[in-house]
């Protein structure tokens, strides 16, 4: 008598596994056979070029740096005016009224001293920058006084009152790290 095993729902009665359907692939439009019988792609339509740009004048370039320039020595003259106030304002004189021993004076000279070389540096900038609104108005801003090429606008606009090309410049600066290195400086 041979048993039969009854069937339960969601198991398989034979070790053989189903095959899994298999998606039917779908031929895929090949571009190469089409490539004699579509027309061209339309070219895209190209908007067109604005005018070229009006060329500065050196009239309207002299105009335009003289404003920096003047502008910037604005801007100097505000700082040292606010330093300056301060100073008389007294924000040291409270250092001084609190100074007690010497380690105490130290910091009030080491303040000073930090608030004289900032008003320093100002005078030197505007030094610089007056001597810049010189050579505007006699025609020389803008040279460099080694090589005599055209300072790059892109250095005037970050340092206008710049006396030296970027390659002139560099050489100075090698030349007096080497000078540093040997003792000379």
């Amino acid at each position: 008598m041979a048993e039969k095993k009854a069937k339960k729902p969601g198991f398989k009665i034979s070790g053989k596994k189903k095959p899994k359907p298999v998606a039917k692939k779908t031929p895929v439009p090949s571009k190469l056979k089409s490539v004699g019988k579509t027309k061209p792609a339309p070219r895209p339509k190209i908007a067109p070029t604005p005018p070229p740009a009006k060329k500065e004048t050196e009239e309207e370039r002299n105009l335009r740096l003289k404003r920096l320039l003047v502008e910037k020595r604005k801007e100097i003259l505000k700082e040292i005016k606010n330093d300056t106030s301060r100073y008389i304002k007294g924000e040291s004189k409270q250092l001084v009224d609190t100074a007690l021993d010497d380690g105490d004076w130290s910091i009030v000279d080491l303040a000073e001293d930090i608030n004289l070389m900032h008003l320093s540096s100002h005078r030197d900038d505007l030094q610089k920058l007056d001597e810049a609104i010189r050579k505007l108005n006699e025609g020389t801003y803008g040279i460099c006084e080694d090589c005599g090429d055209e300072i790059s606008e892109k250095r005037l606009n970050i340092l206008p009152y710049a006396i030296y090309c970027i390659d002139c410049k560099e050489k100075r600066e090698k030349i007096e790290e080497m000078q540093r290195r040997e003792g000379l400086l």
